[in-house]
């Protein structure tokens, strides 16, 4: 069985500025505010949330094979 990853670096699309943040395990993270532009990141259409989108590593749940904050 693979190990969790709880890091992921999330990258900006407006600016390109990246951060490495520790996900949660217990909720979805819907909404991420860029520490350099401002703009706040929401999950791009079929994901779930915003690591799914913009981090290089998918949420937990994601990772486990289960469903993402049904």
């Amino acid at each position: 069985m693979a190990t969790t990853i709880l890091q992921s670096t999330i990258t900006c699309p407006n600016c390109g500025h990246q951060k490495e943040e520790q996900m949660p395990t217990d909720a979805c993270q819907y909404f991420y505010e860029c520490e350099s532009c401002q703009i706040v990141l929401k999950p791009k259409q079929g994901d779930c949330c915003v690591f799914c989108s913009y981090g290089s590593v998918p949420c937990p749940p994601i990772q486990e094979d289960k469903s993402c904050c049904s």
